[in-house]
């Protein structure tokens, strides 16, 4: 069995701030949360429907960072997705 992905939820709505960042709203709570260049990165992978280890890549190509660091700046912000309920497993 594949392993489940996240997605962003349809009541969420992102604003990019030119790549300084950017703006997540939650249409039901209206709740506004604040993400950086590298959460807007990872926001922006998942509205493609990029698999985590995508998104590790192109950080760790982007920001010249290890492995092990890209995947916990990775996981910690999903898990923070995860329990503000912006995103679902699929």
């Amino acid at each position: 069995m594949p392993a489940s992905k996240l997605v962003p939820l349809k009541d969420v709505v992102y604003t990019d701030f030119q790549g300084t960042g950017g703006i997540l709203v939650d249409l039901n709570t209206k709740q506004y949360y604040q993400l950086n260049e590298t959460g807007s990165l990872i926001w922006r992978a998942l509205e493609k429907g990029d698999s985590v280890e995508d998104i590790v890549s192109e950080m760790r190509t982007l920001y010249e960072v290890s492995a092990e660091r890209a995947q916990a700046s990775v996981e910690k912000l999903l898990l923070n997705l995860e329990g503000c309920n912006l995103v679902r497993r699929t």
